[in-house]
């Protein structure tokens, strides 16, 4: 793997450290130390999200415009000062306002960081995207065991944390990022079909098909969410301290440290299989809520969290590879800025929709609606290449 390709990765695992350490932790410091509602802290957590979708679509117009460094060198840049405010002022509402600056600063660092790696690095194809996913859930198991024993002692220093993490991420950028986009390879290596469709200007078959395969992301997100949203609270009412829930997130990050390596030639291999992928991923992580409803202790919510886990490996690193296969040349940054605006969006409505289902209705409800969201999502994973299949046959029709 390129140098240039391994100083996003690092980039990525530190930002996720640091982001790790702060969103478990934010729907019980909301409704516990704020004294807020699970609609509150739901409704918190939807705005964070819907102004990370505004830095996401930003984000990937800037990469498009300006590049990558000058991108990411902004989100880091307003993310900082976010969580400098929210090391001062922790209180309500100043909680509120500087986690949703944080939500946009952080929104428009990752569709530049994964569109650097489908641009600087497009003959991996999808190992690439699958280091940095591998990379995010390293700081996800890191982050949450960070965070457990340093809420007890203090919220404090969660948010000092966090705050130090992207002041080393903001080193890692400005030494290291700035001269990554000298000597870009030409994608010359894409789909020639996709090509021939992109350069007409005409067809919006893989805009469509991108739209097809956020649908995915967005469904499986709001549902997935709620392991970091209403599950946490649930959790404790149960029993489970925060030092546990914490536990939970570095089994996931463990766990796909130790799969991926299996994982990734396996999901190479059959690369073209992608569609059996998506579905297979969906329905295990559906299942891992059909566990849920029947944990009562930490043991049976590990077992749900290593079923989600094996889900995800198969799902998460499949979209941002499907939207760099999709875009046109030059639009890279766009085409990742919507498929990380989708997963905000899923962010944004879940807990929210997790908080009003719990304090409307119960956590039974809540699970199998969501059981519900994940058979939807799986009519895209079949049908998002539609478009494309369409496209091709009016291509034929056209030329004989």
């Amino acid at each position: 793997m390129p140098k240039s390709i391994w100083l996003l990765v690092i980039g990525m695992l530190v930002n996720n450290i640091g982001n790790s350490l702060i969103w478990p932790i934010n729907t019980i410091y909301i409704h516990d130390q704020l004294g807020q509602s699970l609609t509150i802290a739901g409704f918190i957590l939807m705005i964070n999200s819907g102004a990370g979708v505004i830095g996401s679509l930003i984000g990937g117009y800037l990469f498009d415009k300006i590049g990558g460094y000058k991108s990411i060198m902004l989100g880091i840049g307003i993310t900082i000062f976010a969580l400098a405010g929210l090391t001062l002022w922790h209180g309500w509402p100043h909680y509120f306002i500087f986690l949703t600056i944080m939500g946009f600063g952080s929104g428009i660092v990752f569709p530049s960081m994964f569109a650097m790696v489908g641009v600087l690095w497009p003959e991996g194809g999808r190992k690439g995207f699958n280091t940095m996913y591998i990379a995010q859930n390293v700081g996800v198991a890191i982050g949450p065991a960070l965070a457990g024993p340093i809420a007890e002692f203090s919220f404090s220093f969660i948010f000092m944390s966090n705050l130090i993490m992207y002041m080393i991420f903001f080193l890692i950028a400005f030494f290291g990022y700035r001269n990554l986009e000298a000597n870009v390879p030409s994608r010359n290596t894409k789909d020639i079909e996709l090509n021939q469709i992109n350069e007409k200007g005409k067809d919006k078959s893989t805009l469509y098909s991108l739209i097809i395969v956020c649908s995915i992301f967005l469904l499986a997100t709001i549902a997935y969410s709620q392991w970091a949203s209403t599950m946490s609270s649930y959790m404790q009412g149960l029993g489970v301290s925060l030092r546990e829930y914490g536990l939970l997130w570095t089994i996931n990050g463990l766990l796909i440290i130790t799969l991926q390596p299996f994982a990734g030639p396996i999901l190479n291999r059959y690369e073209h299989k992608i569609k059996s992928q998506l579905v297979g991923g969906v329905i295990i992580m559906m299942f891992s809520f059909v566990v849920v409803q029947f944990a009562e202790d930490f043991k049976i919510f590990a077992i749900a969290m290593v079923i989600i886990t094996i889900g995800e490996i198969l799902v998460w690193p499949a979209i941002p590879a499907l939207a760099n296969r999709l875009s046109p040349k030059g639009l890279e940054g766009m085409y990742q800025g919507i498929v990380t605006s989708a997963g905000s969006i899923g962010r944004m409505i879940g807990p929210f929709f997790g908080g009003v289902m719990v304090d409307q209705f119960n956590m039974d409800i809540l699970i199998w609606s969501l059981c519900g969201i994940f058979i939807i999502a799986i009519i895209p994973c079949l049908f998002y290449d539609w478009p494309l299949k369409k496209s091709r046959i009016v291509t034929k029709q056209k030329e004989s």
